[in-house]
């Protein structure tokens, strides 16, 4: 059994910058929402979720499957969310895509998107459980932070897209 690293015709293996950009974008994504910015309702979506996924549905080889652990854990180091909870909730999204990559032979953007918005009020509607209690009246916030984040994806997914072309010129 021959190691692919030491394939003759094999790509050269990318340099720590570039291997380090998803994970950068993802982090920074993460720290957008301790921006302060000053607001009557919280709508602010999960950016490091947004970008995570971006990056997991255009690029499947650019994170790990486990990734989302460690990001998921700076990310509730950063958002005040419950020590876990982005750790949980973003590998169970890590797992579902894998579950929904061996029914789909094919996926085209639209079906991204679709995939993109299931995770993200899945994991919108999980941090609810986790960090809410269960009478506190957040339906309505989390709902436009649903949607807000839905909407944004495209956003998050232009941005990872840039950077992915980036990253392989250089």
């Amino acid at each position: 059994m021959s190691d692919t690293r030491s394939a003759p015709l094999a790509p050269p293996p990318p340099s720590p910058p570039v291997r380090a950009l998803p994970w950068l974008t993802v982090i920074t994504g993460s720290l957008l929402t301790a921006l302060p910015i000053v607001a009557t309702v919280p709508l602010l979506p999960p950016f490091g979720l947004l970008v995570l996924l971006a990056w997991r549905l255009l690029n499947q080889h650019a994170l790990r499957r486990w990734a989302a652990a460690p990001l998921g854990l700076f990310d509730d180091l950063v958002s005040g969310q419950p020590l876990g909870s982005a750790v949980l909730l973003w590998s169970l999204a890590f797992l579902l895509i894998e579950l929904i990559e061996q029914r789909l032979a094919f996926r085209d953007y639209w079906q991204d998107w679709v995939i993109a918005t299931g995770l993200i009020a899945f994991c919108v509607i999980g941090g609810r459980v986790i960090a809410v209690p269960l009478g506190a009246h957040v339906d309505t916030t989390m709902l436009l932070q649903g949607i807000a984040a839905a909407l944004l994806f495209p956003v998050a997914t232009r941005v990872v897209a840039w950077a992915d072309i980036k990253r392989s010129a250089a």
